[in-house]
């Protein structure tokens, strides 16, 4: 079947699926309330003076926020903070719930403990949104010339008005996950990827006309997008199936079909790509939108860029921890090995138990090893070719080392870059590529199980569904 005809059947499918159909509709419009937010901007700026002050922050961290904020940040509409408060909240309550107990045992209580962090996280991002919307609001008021209105008046409507869109952004994300398809934060941060595609492809195509030089770096950048959207839906669908047999058919001496557990290579997907940029991108949102020593928000404005080492080596860092971090919050190898023995079933050569929670610990370390690098060459390639790395800043050897390649004609591009401005650089490309394979997975799966359903006569109830017949018993 070609694919074609597989896009016609899935359509087909689509359309005859009322539950599928009305959910992807119930998506689609959530995500149209979201851009059409980014046309309400926050009363008494000037934007015509916005655009000027936005060009000198050009090539800093803080377009990872305005990634994240869909390009709401450079506009300062009501969603200038986007999602990125309740992704900071959501890693914080995570990394709470290792170290304090009473929220260790919350998320132990299964659907009701859950319920009871997400408030919390729901708290934090308020508060979150609160310091945020309150620092940008000072920045704005520092710019000569980008109010119009009174101090008194702006500052209470500037910071009420973030808060509310942020409160917005994360109901609207909440209202995708539970009434929609795909996972509501990512999508968001899908969206505001995608809508800047248009204008990425003018751009390009202006670049194609120029010369035949920049004709040659376009076809080359191409290339390398492709080349990097392969290798993400390979991995992406790379798993590694650990076999599993049953004591009772084997005592039986019955014939079935092999049974596995499909540990995927990544596992953790795009979440500890946002986690690290989200963390990152924190501290120099506080020093570039607040009144601190001018010296730090230099620092760290200098340092908190892409092709910076220190930028570089430490969000690397960042996505393998988070990757182990969140691997291991998803997935629990010794619940995993319990149900195993509950149910009957074994490893071959390995005993129930401790033996197969360990040996289950071995294999998903080494994936998630291999899934954490993965990450960080997908987002660190694209920028290095783009802009190289800055060898410069590296102590002791960083000026020889940067004088050394600089000078050499046919090394010099690994310092320098090509020049080219990646619009759709590793982070948003791995965001876009990921979040697209996800909901297509997750359409599909709806789909088999309505037709299941259909076809067997009994309908397959969820998790909501069997709590309240237990709650009405």
């Amino acid at each position: 079947m070609s694919i074609i005809d597989t896009t016609k059947s899935v359509i087909t499918n689509i359309a005859q699926s009322k539950d599928v159909r009305s959910r992807l509709i119930f998506a689609l419009g959530m995500l149209l309330i979201y851009r059409l937010g980014s046309h309400v901007r926050v009363p008494g700026i000037d934007q015509d003076r916005l655009k000027l002050i936005w060009q000198n922050l050009q090539g800093s961290l803080v377009g990872v926020l305005d990634l994240f904020s869909g390009g709401n940040l450079k506009v300062i509409s009501i969603f200038a903070l986007g999602i990125t408060p309740y992704i900071t909240a959501s890693i914080v309550i995570q990394l709470l719930t290792v170290a304090i107990p009473s929220l260790k045992k919350l998320q132990e209580e299964g659907d009701a403990g859950r319920r009871k962090i997400n408030q919390y996280t729901r708290y934090s991002t308020i508060g979150l949104s609160l310091i945020q919307s309150t620092a940008i609001t000072f920045w704005i008021l520092s710019q000569p010339g980008l109010v119009n209105i009174t101090q008194s008046i702006f500052v209470p409507v500037a910071v009420i008005t973030l808060t509310t869109g942020t409160a917005l952004v994360m109901w609207i994300g909440e209202q995708i996950t539970e009434r929609g398809i795909g996972n509501g934060i990512s999508l968001l941060i899908f969206a505001g990827i995608v809508v800047r595609f248009p204008s990425t492809l003018l751009q390009f195509f202006d670049k194609l006309g120029n010369d035949p030089v920049s004709a040659l770096e376009s076809l080359l950048i191409v290339a390398l997008l492709l080349a990097l959207v392969i290798t993400i839906v390979f991995v992406e669908k790379a798993y590694r199936a650990i076999p599993i047999e049953y004591a009772k058919r084997k005592m039986e001496g019955s014939q079935s079909k092999s049974s596995y557990i499909p540990l995927k290579i990544n596992m953790s997907g795009v979440i500890p790509v946002i986690f690290a940029s989200s963390l990152l991108a924190f501290p120099l949102t506080i020093a570039q939108f607040s009144n601190v020593d001018s010296s730090v928000a230099d620092f760290l404005t200098r340092v908190l860029r892409p092709s910076h080492p220190i930028y570089e080596l430490v969000f690397t860092i960042g996505i393998i921890f988070f990757s182990f971090f969140y691997v291991s919050v998803i997935f629990d190898v010794q619940e995993v090995s319990n149900n195993l023995r509950k149910y009957g079933s074994y490893i071959p050569t390995v005993r129930p138990g401790k033996s197969t929670a360990d040996y289950l610990s071995l294999i998903l370390n080494r994936l998630t090893l291999v899934g954490a690098i993965y990450l960080s060459f997908i987002c660190f390639v694209p920028q290095f070719i783009a802009s190289g790395l800055d060898v410069a800043e590296l102590p002791i050897i960083g000026d020889w080392l940067y004088t050394a390649i600089s000078t050499n004609n046919v090394l010099s591009w690994i310092v320098k870059g090509f020049g080219y401005t990646f619009y759709f650089g590793g982070t948003s490309l791995l965001i876009a590529v990921g979040v697209s394979m996800d909901t297509a997975q997750q359409v599909e799966a709806r789909l088999l199980t309505k037709k299941y359903e259909s076809s067997s006569g009994v309908r397959v109830r969820g998790r909501r569904a069997l709590q309240e017949a237990n709650d009405a018993q």
